[in-house]
């Protein structure tokens, strides 16, 4: 390069430079207000002191030390401490939900990137499949109700046809119609990231691997598992961190008596006691992101998209 030209080159990188910033600056605004502000709010108010009648402005490690009082040891009962056991509870139906999204979800979208071959009907199935998301979630969850009540349609068929002799009782209002809710709420969460990550595979691999002699579940398992990763971490990191903070699904569909962490954030935000709300908010969010970090530690994301 020509002294005149590294010179211009030099004048006109800092023209270059200011113009990105100026570009980015709206979506670092947005951020900054809708994300890092309230994070740095709710972690100010998990701070403070509060009675009956207010909030007192003051920096007190008060709400952490009761959430976590008592969890030093077991109860009389041999129990864990009531945060303990609810993080366990929330952390049960986490996984549940996720193995049996990923499950379904990584089926659907299989068949759906390699058993159809028309993008029309492709287009058409996936549209399907966005069905349940037309409505909303409460109406989805109410609509489990009269299936899988005691007098409800499940019920009266299972005695119809002599298979029990009684209504099933773990139908509805359990972990069973918990784990069933979330899974129908949020299995879309995992079919989109994954199914993208398929359509993005190069066919004339699949075409290799079938030379070189390898079946059908080796080349699912080793060519196609292994360029889908990062959908399934995606899809992963979506269910995961819904369910994590859900109070609504469990409170509809556990009929009030099941415990989860967003549910008691919720009812200390019911009681005004917003700093022990703010407290458990902190805490299951670094629990939240602790997971996170674990799921980008398998694939980097951002090198793979």
């Amino acid at each position: 390069m020509s002294a005149p030209a590294a010179a211009t080159h030099a004048a006109t990188r800092p023209l270059h430079t200011i113009a990105a910033w100026w570009q980015a600056a709206p979506f670092g605004l947005v951020f900054l207000l809708f994300f890092i502000v309230p994070l740095l709010l709710i972690g100010m108010v998990s701070l403070w002191d509060f009675n009956e009648y207010e909030l007192i402005p003051a920096v007190s490690l008060r709400n952490y030390l009761s959430i976590f009082e008592g969890c030093s040891h077991l109860t009389d009962n041999g129990d864990f401490c009531v945060t303990l056991s609810t993080y366990l509870s929330t952390l049960k139906f986490c996984f549940l939900v996720w193995a049996i999204t990923l499950v379904l979800g990584f089926a659907v979208a299989y068949f759906l990137a390699f058993h159809v071959r028309s993008s029309g009907m492709q287009t058409a199935l996936f549209v399907l499949c966005t069905v349940p998301f037309w409505t909303s979630n409460v109406i989805r969850m109410i609509s489990w109700v009269p299936l899988l009540g005691r007098n409800g349609l499940v019920n009266q068929t299972l005695m119809g046809i002599g298979l029990v002799n009684e209504p099933v009782e773990w139908l509805l209002f359990s972990d069973f119609s918990v784990v069933l809710a979330f899974v129908h709420l949020y299995t879309m969460f995992m079919i989109v990231p994954i199914f993208n990550s398929m359509m993005r595979i190069d066919r004339s691999l699949l075409e290799a691997a079938t030379d070189a002699g390898a079946t059908g579940w080796q080349t699912l398992w080793n060519v196609i598992v292994p360029l889908t990763k990062t959908g399934i971490i995606i899809g992963s990191i979506f269910v995961i961190t819904i369910v994590m903070g859900d109070f609504v699904t469990i409170g509809v569909m556990g009929g009030q008596q099941i415990a989860s962490v967003g549910k008691i954030i919720q009812v200390q935000t019911s009681y005004l006691q917003f700093p022990l709300a703010a407290a458990n908010a902190v805490i299951l969010l670094a629990v939240v992101l602790m997971i996170i970090y674990g799921l980008t530690r398998l694939v980097d994301i951002r090198k793979e998209l």
